[in-house]
């Protein structure tokens, strides 16, 4: 097997290694074949066009076209012609694909099911990597700068993993980038090594002439793989979501407690809402009969930039065996203890424990911790709620109206702290609060107008289908279309309420579930749900429920009279719409079954307002390593363009006598830049001998590298001065050993700087400028000359 071929399937080899670590994240691993063999279709075009041979970009353009048709066929063969060539509505249904996985990734919990889209995601990015892979380590002959796209792969794969095996994978890939760099060869292997670091010298102290193979793939290993061990944790957009089984998520506390969660944190809430299937995620068992108040509490998000939403960094501790009282709930409220026995399904892997609020005690298995401000468990060192059994103990605080009416003022502290708003929030939310609570006479009486305008007499319309945007003004077009769904309502409320000095946060997890036939509640995806929580002193933080057709209407917000208008507090609220539609429901309360179509899913601890539509999470999958690629490719743009210079000018312009003279020059104008890197400036001024002299001065060259310099220089007034110059084999090695002298002599700041940003390609933007100039000249030359008007002179 030649060299080349070699090469190629190592390539193949090292992006499928790498691409393992992806398997943990979706079930069943069926796309790992399927991406094998396209890969290899891809890479065999690849092999045939370099025996043709075509020129390299050609060659890169031909696998490309051919991955683009192979896709076609396993994706889109149906809107192609002839099964084959892509269409305009090929690209189409490519782009309904990825909305649609980026769809299932925020749906569903690892392992996620291997949809059509996701599957397009997989194979799609797979072929991508390899089609860099293998034109920079096969057709442009660079192994070394073909890890950038493996570690790219990689990075994603462990920035997604819960950490399980992470391990096995990162071998993996390893083992396959380290393959690839020993078969490129000793040669090129010794140049990359001599970038990297310096030559092995001998007995003598001479500077060897190739550096091994397997100790050079070593450093050049080292460097790469402790960056693929680095950049995972350098990318925090990749905690959370559904694919974050036990990732970070969102918070932060000791051992790496997060708040990841199978209701996705990253996009919007529409797309959960409009899903065909309702999956259970927790059973419950409760001591009391009224569940109406058994709203299921994960994470409250209390701070807020005008546009999103999320938790504060908080202090976590050890769970006490009893939790304190509730912050703010006085004695003299009713209050009722409640039991309740919860049991999450196997797939549903939350970070952070969903209770009743407030919870008085837990008994849980597992690594958990204990958030005080917001009473919250979170999962310690990759804890999650996949399939575990709890026991919580929780109070029913149940004002009156009469207690919230006259609470008093709230501690200053917490009055900052929980009312304070961006200078960016629009001036119309606080002008409608005003408007709607226009003589209120206390908090109280404000937070129910506010309730009551969203949920009853503002002419909201709940809708999952709605498109309000993000950003500051979002909040004041949710105003303004009224259209929206329960984390709209939510945050709209609890912004307008801190405008009126009214304490207020974000809770998010889920509304009361569905009582079964044998008594447990069944509590689904589209049970999730956020809504706000103002705080009044002497009952502490208190659920409001502005959102129309979700959750139930708290008792305390409701006139005492018969003859009330809002509905009953164990319904669901009124003008509820049948579908996840714009058209309200005429019906005074909403079947169980159907509520459950249409009850809002997953609130995202720092989901905005909303993020327009939310398909654009597959951005994230393909963007991510795209944009990690393309910073590596500009840091290293550098070295890699005096990289393939130096193979240029060593590779020489010919294979006759003819062409002693242009392999020569070539070889003495590296010597020069190669100095010139190392900085010792180029002087023109200078013979050949007396340039050698000064490299040889200024560089501190030890004997046997100053012979080498003044070999090369001879070798040049040679083909400068003789009428016949003579061949002068072993130049190349000679300035090959001037480098790795220089190299030694030089810090640790002058080596990293001819390493990556080498002095002399500044030749290269000279070339660019001197070939502009003789583009003007030339133009000027054919450009007609002006006529003047008869009768004027010159």
């Amino acid at each position: 097997m030649s060299g080349r071929a070699r090469l190629t399937l190592c390539a193949w080899a090292a992006t499928l290694l790498a691409a393992c670590a992806l398997l943990p994240l979706v079930s069943p691993a069926t796309w790992l074949p399927q991406a094998a063999f396209l890969l290899a279709v891809q890479t065999g075009v690849g092999a045939a066009a370099r025996r043709v041979p075509l020129a390299r970009p050609l060659t890169v353009a031909a696998q490309a076209l051919v991955t683009l048709i192979l896709l076609t066929l396993v994706f889109a063969h149906r809107q192609a012609l002839a099964g084959l060539v892509p269409t305009a509505g090929s690209f189409r249904h490519f782009a309904q694909l990825l909305q649609q996985g980026g769809d299932d990734v925020s749906r569903y919990a690892i392992p996620a099911p291997l949809s059509d889209g996701i599957r397009l995601m997989l194979v799609g990015g797979v072929l991508l990597v390899g089609l860099l892979v293998d034109a920079l380590a096969v057709t442009f002959r660079s192994a070394a700068p073909a890890g950038l796209p493996l570690l790219a792969l990689y990075s994603v794969a462990a920035g997604l993993s819960d950490g399980g095996t992470d391990w096995l994978w990162f071998l993996l890939a390893a083992a396959g980038y380290l393959m690839l760099l020993l078969a490129e060869g000793r040669e090129r292997l010794a140049q990359w090594g001599r970038i990297f670091g310096g030559a092995p010298r001998t007995a003598s102290g001479e500077p060897a002439g190739a550096v091994a193979p397997v100790r050079t793939g070593r450093r050049i290993g080292a460097v790469t793989l402790g960056l693929a061990l680095v950049v995972p944790a350098a990318l925090p957009a990749m905690d959370g979501g559904l694919f974050d089984g036990a990732g970070a998520g969102v918070g932060t506390g000791p051992g790496g407690i997060g708040a990841g969660s199978a209701v996705d944190p990253l996009v919007s809430l529409r797309d959960s809402l409009n899903v065909d299937e309702d999956r259970t995620v927790l059973t419950l068992r409760t001591s009391t009969n009224d569940i109406s108040d058994l709203y299921l509490r994960i994470v409250s998000l209390d701070d807020f930039d005008g546009t999103t939403w999320k938790p504060s960094q908080r202090r976590y501790v050890a769970v006490p065996d009893r939790f304190p009282t509730p912050p703010g709930l006085a004695s003299g409220v009713k209050r009722t203890v409640i039991d309740s026995t919860v049991a999450a399904a196997d797939w549903y892997a939350q970070e952070r424990l969903p209770m009743p609020y407030p919870p008085s005690g837990v008994r849980v298995d597992g690594s958990w911790r204990y958030e005080p401000v917001g009473m919250t468990l979170a999962g310690d060192h990759g804890q999650s709620t996949r399939g575990i059994r709890y026991e919580v103990r929780s109070l029913e605080v149940r004002p009156t109206a009469a207690q919230l009416a006259s609470a008093p003022e709230p501690p200053q502290a917490l009055e900052r702290a929980y009312t304070r708003l961006p200078d960016s929030l629009p001036a119309v939310v606080a002008r409608t609060a005003r408007k709607v609570t226009e003589g209120a006479a206390n908090h109280y009486e404000q937070a129910v107008r506010l309730q009551d305008y969203f949920a009853l007499t503002g002419g909201f319309q709940y809708d999952t289908r709605v498109q309000v945007g993000g950003g500051p003004q979002a909040i004041a077009r949710f105003l303004k279309d009224k259209r929206g769904f329960c984390v709209h309502f939510s945050f709209a409320m609890a912004a307008m309420a801190r405008t009126l000095g009214i304490p207020a946060r974000i809770a998010v997890g889920f509304a009361p579930g569905t009582l079964q036939g044998d008594g447990s509640i069944a509590v689904g995806l589209k049970d999730a749900h956020a809504w706000p929580e103002l705080y009044f002193e002497g009952v502490g933080w208190t659920r409001f429920e502005p959102t129309p057709s979700r959750g139930t209407t708290p008792s305390y917000t409701q006139p005492e009279s018969s003859g009330s208008t809002l509905p009953d507090p164990a319904l669901p609220s009124q003008g509820a719409s049948s579908a996840p539609s714009a058209a309200p429901s005429a019906g005074a309360s909403c079947p169980p079954e159907l509520r459950r179509l249409q009850e809002c899913a997953s609130a995202a601890p720092q989901t905005a307002v909303s993020r327009d539509d939310g398909h654009h999470l597959w951005y994230l999958g393909v963007g991510l390593p795209v944009a990690v690629l393309a910073g590596l490719a500009v840091l290293l743009t550098p070295l890699l363009y005096r990289t393939r210079r130096r193979a240029v000018r060593f590779g020489g312009h010919g294979r006759g006598e003819a062409d002693v003279a242009l392999r020569t020059l070539a070889v003495w104008q590296e010597l020069i830049d190669t100095a010139w890197d190392h900085g010792i400036v180029p002087d023109d001024s200078l013979t050949p001998r007396g340039t050698a002299a000064r490299i040889v001065r200024l560089g501190h060259l030890d004997p046997v590298a100053a012979a080498c310099v003044h070999r090369v220089a001879d070798a040049v007034e040679q083909v400068l001065y003789a009428p016949v110059p003579r061949p002068a084999p072993g130049l190349a090695d000679d300035v090959r050993r001037v480098t790795r002298a220089l190299h030694s002599q030089a810090g640790r700041a002058t080596r990293l700087r001819a390493t990556f940003a080498p002095r002399s390609n500044i030749r290269a933007l000279w070339a660019l400028s001197d070939r502009w100039a003789a583009l003007r000249t030339r133009l000027a030359a054919v450009r007609p000359p002006l006529r003047r008007p008869s009768g004027q002179q010159g």
